[in-house]
């Protein structure tokens, strides 16, 4: 069994970690720090873990846990390990964006792994820092790396996605009421958003010479949890090659899957899954890539990372049903 300890414990990737490790078989939770909620029990907040656990939030640290979930606002995590020192054997998972870029990924003397497990498993095996993907990045990525890889990426790729209003966090704002989000659909930081950084990076690692342009444009959708993401650029093959080519690249991947058939949002919810499929019209090929966004997307994705750095099964933990009905 190994301790884990929880900062920021109060918001949705929190709530859903809380979820799977209270199930997981290896780990013991040892503390759920919050300033807002410090003595609440857990369930208070997170209400679909009544009957689940007694514990409470915490106001104190314990710097001795094995590993360490930062579930803070973006630009918080660093402020907050700048202020708070932890054990030498202490991995750190961090779910904000600040350690994902290359320019940001070497801190304190440590460095951050982008956590990736389908493009950096055994460089995560090894490491006690992780930079956990951002949740547009990873089905954006999935959708792509394959072709990148193969050096495929002859010109631009035009993303259009949609995420459920869990994207947007706890915090209330004009966009995620319910008198909005309800029978709405809108667009926001068209060619712009921050998870562009770290696909791009990835696409220039794999394909050093690429010239292609991601053309992202993401989108708020009227429902909880889930990413839809669509991607098309040339490619000069078959059908029947991007199937081959894309079974190949994800060949020893525990959760991304080829579909030969048609893919729809309830395939992927509550599941730590990617699934994705392809289409062949002329020369375009379209890529359509499902997470759930709280999950493969966050912090199902953490866990998947977790299990690798401490030799568990990757999928310990994480053999969930899809939320079909």
């Amino acid at each position: 069994m190994i301790d884990v300890g929880i900062i920021g414990g109060a918001g949705y990737t929190a709530g859903e970690l809380i979820r799977l490790l209270l199930n997981h078989p290896k780990t013991n939770l040892n503390f759920i720090y919050s300033t807002s909620n410090a003595g609440n029990k857990i369930h208070k907040v997170h209400q679909d873990l009544v009957g689940s656990t007694d514990l409470e939030f915490s106001s104190t640290i314990n710097p001795e846990v094995d590993v360490l979930f930062l579930c803070l606002g973006h630009g918080n995590s660093k402020a907050f390990l700048e202020s708070h020192s932890f054990s030498s054997k202490t991995k750190i998972i961090d779910l904000s964006n600040d350690f994902r870029l290359e320019a940001d990924r070497d801190f304190q003397g440590n460095h951050f792994v982008y956590g990736l497990p389908e493009l950096h498993k055994e460089t995560i095996k090894k490491a006690n820092f992780i930079a956990n993907p951002g949740c547009f990045a990873t089905a954006i990525q999935l959708a792509l790396l394959p072709l990148a890889a193969f050096q495929l990426l002859k010109s631009d790729v035009h993303v259009n996605a949609v995420t459920g209003s869990t994207g947007a966090g706890t915090s209330l704002s004009e966009t995620t009421h319910f008198t909005y989000r309800d029978n709405n659909f809108s667009h926001y930081k068209a060619f712009t958003h921050q998870h562009l950084g770290e696909i791009n990076e990835r696409i220039q690692d794999l394909q050093k010479k690429s010239t292609s342009e991601v053309i992202f444009v993401p989108n708020r959708g009227n429902f909880s949890r889930g990413i839809f993401a669509t991607a098309y650029t040339d490619f000069e093959g078959s059908l029947d090659d991007a199937k081959t080519l894309y079974k190949t690249y994800y060949q020893d991947a525990a959760f991304t899957v080829i579909s030969d058939e048609d893919i729809h949002l309830k395939q992927v919810v509550n599941t730590n899954k990617c699934i994705l499929h392809l289409h062949k019209h002329n020369n375009k090929l379209l890529i359509t890539s499902i997470i759930d966004n709280l999950l493969k997307g966050a912090s199902g994705q953490a866990i998947q990372n977790m299990n690798l750095m401490f030799g568990f099964e990757e999928t310990e933990g994480l053999r969930l049903k899809a939320n079909y009905f």
